[in-house]
């Protein structure tokens, strides 16, 4: 039987998720701490790793490497740079970049480390799984680019140089790595993000009030997701 690690960044994430799934046993190791659980008669593993790429990368890793999973679906809040993307909206990525890597002055474009590359892409099995679910739910879904950063992007600005070189749709600060690691170790994965803030300059604001609701939305579509995989 499969066993599907179900990743958030923050405990916000993860908790709607908890709330539903049975058989829950704790694990703490490196820091953190993974329940093993199951939902609808499927396998999961479910961790939050903490904010940021380092920390993701090395939530994933464990997932995979000491837990066993088999795929890896991640469930969690973005902010919007689209403008047709509004709080609440849920995109999907078909690809994943880095936007804050960035070895220009060796000759590389934005993004890209030799034997890497721009941008990562996300297992198409699951996105077409992610349509059905969505046409199931009868909600709108959106697949795009999304962009990662160690950082909170609070600006038009930088938000504008994102969208123009990446042609990203969302930005968070997990979503790549994971990609990286998934890719690495030959791992289907799946990016889901709630849109919980518009990128701009009063994201700060936006992504405290819409943060549990955004995180919510994005839970239970994944949740529908386990529930789809054969």
């Amino acid at each position: 039987m499969k066993k599907i690690a179900i990743m958030g960044a923050m405990r916000e994430e993860i908790a709607p998720i908890l709330e539903k799934v049975e058989n829950i046993k704790e694990t703490d190791y490196a820091g953190n701490t993974y329940y093993e659980a199951t939902y609808k008669g499927k396998s999961v593993a479910i961790a939050y790793s903490k904010i940021g790429k380092v920390f993701s990368a090395l939530t994933a890793t464990i997932l995979i490497e000491k837990f066993g999973c088999d795929m890896l679906l991640f469930s969690g809040v973005a902010g919007g740079i689209d403008p047709d993307l509004n709080v609440g909206d849920l995109i999907i990525a078909d690809g994943l970049c880095q936007h804050d890597l960035d070895i220009t002055a060796f000759g590389h474009p934005h993004g890209f480390v030799p034997e890497g590359e721009v941008c990562m892409p996300t297992d198409p099995h699951l996105r077409r799984l992610a349509h059905s679910v969505a046409q199931k739910r009868g909600v709108p879904l959106k697949e795009g680019v999304i962009a990662t950063g160690d950082q909170f992007v609070a600006n038009t600005e930088r938000k504008s140089w994102i969208a123009e070189i990446f042609n990203a749709h969302a930005l968070e600060m997990e979503g790549a790595s994971v990609a990286v690691v998934c890719n690495a170790l030959d791992i289907p994965f799946f990016i889901l993000r709630a849109i919980s803030d518009s990128a701009d300059m009063d994201a700060g604001f936006d992504f405290d009030t819409f943060l549990e609701s955004s995180a919510k939305q994005s839970a239970e579509f994944i949740l529908d997701m386990v529930e789809a995989i054969e």
